[in-house]
């Protein structure tokens, strides 16, 4: 009797360690439709990680891909979660005070290795044909993105130089305001676009790199769409209606991005689909900023916040689906794709690392999505945007020639990158 109840209790404790769809009839489906329709995730930090805590940093051997590594993403897990296809974001911090250029340029070189290094398992990718070619070879398509407008330096022969070397969209801001365009999570200067952030899209619109509005305000996020020749994106971003986070698109843009022909490709972070814990983040973040600039301080501030009110709440993969459905409702699902971001942070339970996306897509199915708009959600839709941004460039190139613009030219005033 008391082997039994020890079998039962063990085999009670690993059903309930489960996801809640493991091994349900959607599990099934959705692993069924992942393998036979290319998957593309928006954004995902590897590179910024294998620079900054590899051991040594940069070192793309010592972070051995083809082993289990303490981050979310390695090669056998990508295959099981069905990934086909991946946006490396390249990511340089914004309050760095100078050589965002440097840094940035190192961790695409890094990006470009990490790839080359696993071509059994990757494939570059530059078009939307690339894509789909590494998906018929079951590799995963490999495209780098630029997390921050701030490594241009304010110039567009660098944005073309960037182009060249293989990125395929630009995040037009991270955290922090540039010279010419707003932050979602800096205080605003320009109330939107200046002239010259203005022809930067226009720039990307002829080279036929996306535009990607994730981290900038919701007023770059309206003259973006406005200006823009091309369909945009948001690499990583969920429902401000749902989740009040700045980093949200709120309601009005995304019923706008149907006309623009875009995509908002929805992200996992926690303080982006839940609201508690984005209210515990911000009381984290206070309780940190009250504490000073002593380092010892600050860690005595966020240990005490943590004590007094517990670990950060977890948010779950219903709570990731409210946001795609919320997306879907608004801009329909034409223009709705993923983009879990992916990058050393806790993630919502039941998707804790890139071997889990077959379980949002169980869980999309019990709310009744049909297998034809989960493929679109999956990556169609993201192919589409691609490829009429290729077209779109491809006319724009035969009447117009590389912009020579400059910031001081267009905004009429010194810059802080020019000091």
């Amino acid at each position: 009797m008391a082997f039994r109840t020890a079998l039962l209790s063990s085999l009670l404790a690993t059903l309930f360690a489960l996801p809640a769809h493991a091994g349900s009839p959607s599990l099934q489906r959705a692993d069924k439709l992942l393998a036979s329709t290319p998957l593309i995730d928006g954004h995902n930090d590897l590179p910024y990680i294998i620079a900054s805590y590899g051991k040594p940093p940069y070192d793309i051997d010592a972070y051995d891909l083809n082993h289990t590594m303490p981050h979310e993403t390695d090669i056998a897990r990508m295959h099981k979660g069905h990934l086909s296809g991946q946006f490396w974001a390249v990511y340089v911090p914004g309050e760095l005070k100078s050589g965002w250029a440097k840094v940035g340029l190192e961790q695409l070189e890094l990006t470009r290795r990490m790839i080359a290094k696993y071509p059994k398992a990757l494939q570059p990718a530059y078009s939307a044909d690339d894509i789909e070619r590494a998906f018929k070879q079951k590799r995963v398509a490999s495209l780098i993105g630029l997390e921050g407008g701030h490594m241009i330096e304010n110039s567009l022969g660098a944005l073309r130089a960037y182009y060249m070397l293989g990125a395929r969209y630009l995040t037009l801001t991270h955290n922090v305001t540039l010279d010419w365009a707003d932050a979602a999570m800096d205080a605003p200067k320009h109330k939107g676009l200046t002239p010259f952030g203005k022809e930067v899209v226009r720039e990307m619109n002829r080279l036929g790199m996306l535009v990607d509005l994730s981290h900038v305000s919701a007023d770059v996020m309206r003259d973006a769409i406005a200006t823009s020749e091309a369909p945009v994106i948001f690499s990583h971003s969920s429902a401000r209606a749902l989740t009040d986070h700045p980093r949200n698109v709120p309601d009005d843009v995304l019923a706008s991005v149907p006309k623009n022909g875009g995509i908002v490709m929805v992200t996992y972070v926690p303080s982006f689909v839940s609201t508690e814990t984005m209210k515990w983040v911000e009381g984290l973040q206070a309780a940190a900023k009250a504490a000073g600039s002593d380092k010892a301080a600050v860690q005595a501030a966020q240990e005490e916040y943590v004590r007094v009110h517990g670990k950060a709440p977890k948010a779950t993969v219903k709570q990731v689906a409210d946001h795609i459905d919320h997306v879907a409702k608004i801009a329909g699902k034409d223009h709705v794709g993923l983009a879990a971001d992916y990058g050393g942070a806790p993630m919502p339970a039941g998707l804790e690392d890139v071997s889990m996306y077959p379980t949002l897509f169980a869980e999309l199915m019990d709310r009744g999505w049909s297998d034809a708009d989960l493929k679109k959600l999956a990556g169609t839709n993201l192919i589409r945007v691609f490829r009429e941004a290729e077209k779109q460039a491809a006319r724009l190139q035969k009447t117009r020639a590389p912009s020579i613009a400059t910031i001081e030219q267009l905004d009429g005033k010194k810059t802080q990158a020019a000091e």
